[in-house]
């Protein structure tokens, strides 16, 4: 039998005194062999992320130390070779795809000339020959017009083209490892089938083996060959992708797949509230015609049309660019549509001046995806939930008791108002922010990729809290996500976007049982592990 390409040894890596736990990982066990896919699954914490910073010298040495162990790579132990031989190492025989390719590309670079610095720094090509490599690395990650994209800079790239980048820049070296970490969480279903293919077909091609960090059981059913468990820094189970995913057999495992949503709407009454919000022939149009007529316009929503009704939500699905984020802040007034209507209570708040939407604020609140960015760090999150309700002439000490019965609501304790958010764990920042919106006493409430970033176990909980503050607060729920399953168990009704368009909508069972639209269709197909974890 050859030899893995990765192998680890009882790693134990030891975290600072005032941490929740010694160690961030202890005595794990794990290899990858040629050609084989490794999945490792896990909560936020399970140590997943410090494997595989851990494995290429990247973990944060202040912080987390490799105290007992080995990793093996090519009859080398990289926790014993020095600094100079693991940059090497890093690029020729290892690399690694990041989660956020726009943190992790440098922006006033262009992404030709980023990729060519791995060759400069590892070769002796010549600048000629290191370009016409690049373009032939960009070709085989399926990027569009390789040679003037190797001009581009990273933000005229879509979020796919910029993961493909990343992709041609850990591989343009032909390591015989590749470790992802969430490489396509941010991503809508499309373009994450579309990396997902391409992460495997690269893989088959040239034979390496691949580390694949995720939560997403889905991505797993689709791509691994073999899984591997984590919770609180060990291994609690692993084995061939059939036999884990078709026959857990550690509690925990039972619990992360009990998790997974279905993508099997469940029966639902319609709702039977108030009218809560009408949006009529909704546009956004970005841009201006020019000098002459000419100049660029995008036509980002167009001729939007919807109801929402107390008691019900409505999901928005459609890929990155679709414009379902685009309708959520018109309807917000975080930008001012083009044309169109947004009536709350028979007024129109599409063009008011803010002095007029000022009481409207109240009635609107939004949820966004990244609850530490949406948080205040230097604040508490007593401060950051009553400024609102007190901004609109609430008593603060009312104030400070409605942020008490919500923090009961959203299942924390009223003492951790005192707290600062970073030190909440992410799915706790995330009920805070829904608290905050809750102070205001909306009328709707917008939840704009809400959950995207969570993992399973902790996005079934956040989503069975929205379901549960809907009905209790009598709420108008508009969701914005491009996850189906999650759309599946919380629409009432769903609407598909396509470039700016509603293409389908109507009651997300009926839609998920008989897509009418070829769009829609393509959308459910590309769903991670629709076929192996179909409930």
């Amino acid at each position: 039998m050859t030899e893995p390409v990765l192998d680890v040894r009882g790693l134990t890596v030891k975290l600072p005194p005032a941490a929740d736990r010694p160690f961030a990982v202890e005595g794990i066990d794990l290899h990858v062999n040629a050609g084989e896919i490794v999945c490792v699954v896990g909560e936020s914490g399970s140590g997943k992320s410090v494997t595989a910073f851990t494995v290429m010298g990247l973990q944060d040495k202040r912080a987390l130390t490799p105290v007992a162990g080995q990793i093996m790579m090519g009859g080398e132990d990289l926790l014993k070779v020095g600094d100079r031989r693991l940059r090497k190492l890093r690029g020729e025989k290892m690399s690694m795809i990041f989660q956020e390719p726009m943190t992790a590309l440098n922006p006033v670079a262009k992404v030709g000339e980023q990729i060519g610095e791995m060759l400069e720094i590892h070769t002796d090509l010549s600048a000629s020959a290191r370009k016409s490599r690049v373009i032939a690395a960009m070709e085989d990650v399926g990027l569009p017009d390789p040679p003037s994209m190797y001009d581009a800079y990273p933000h005229q790239l879509s979020g796919g083209q910029r993961q493909r980048i990343m992709i041609a820049m850990a591989l343009v070296l032909e390591p015989v490892l590749l470790i992802a970490d969430e490489p396509t969480t941010a991503l809508d279903v499309t373009t994450q089938a579309q990396i997902l293919e391409l992460i495997r077909d690269i893989q088959q091609r040239r034979g390496m083996g691949v580390l694949f960090i995720t939560h997403d059981f889905g991505v797993v059913a689709d791509i691994a060959d073999r899984v591997i468990v984590m919770q609180h820094g060990r291994v609690v189970e692993q084995g061939p992708v059939d036999q884990v995913l078709g026959a857990p057999e550690h509690p925990y495992t039972r619990m992360l797949m009990d998790a997974v949503p279905s993508m099997t709407p469940p029966a639902r009454d319609p709702a039977a509230g108030d009218r809560a919000l009408t949006v009529r022939k909704l546009d956004k149009v970005y841009g201006h015609a020019g000098l002459l007529g000419q100049g660029r316009q995008v036509h980002a929503v167009k001729t939007v049309d919807f109801d929402l009704q107390r008691g019900e939500t409505l999901g928005i699905v459609g890929e990155s660019g679709s414009g379902k984020s685009t309708v959520a802040r018109c309807v917000m007034r975080l930008i001012d549509p083009t044309s169109g209507e947004v009536l709350i209570d028979g007024d129109d708040i599409a063009r008011a001046r803010e002095g007029a939407m000022r009481h409207h604020r109240r009635d609107i609140q939004i949820v966004f995806q990244d609850p530490y960015r949406s948080l205040n760090p230097r604040r508490t999150v007593g401060q950051s939930i009553v400024e609102g309700p007190t901004n609109f002439g609430l008593d603060p000490g009312e104030a400070l008791t409605r942020a008490q019965d919500l923090m009961r609501v959203v299942g924390l304790p009223p003492e951790a108002l005192d707290r600062f958010p970073h030190q909440f764990s992410g799915g706790q920042r995330q009920r805070i922010c829904i608290a905050r919106a809750l102070a205001m006493e909306p009328r709707v409430l917008i939840a704009d990729e809400a959950v995207s970033a969570l993992d399973v176990s902790v996005q079934a909980q956040v989503l069975d809290l929205l379901d549960d503050v809907r009905d209790r607060f009598d709420l108008a729920m508009l969701f914005i996500t491009h996850d189906l399953r999650v759309a599946a168990q919380v629409c009432d009704r769903i609407m598909v976007m396509r470039q700016g368009e509603v293409v389908e909508h109507g009651p997300t069972a009926s839609v998920y049982a008989d897509p009418q639209h070829d769009y829609t269709k393509a959308l459910l197909d590309a769903a991670p592990g629709h076929r192996m974890l179909q409930a």
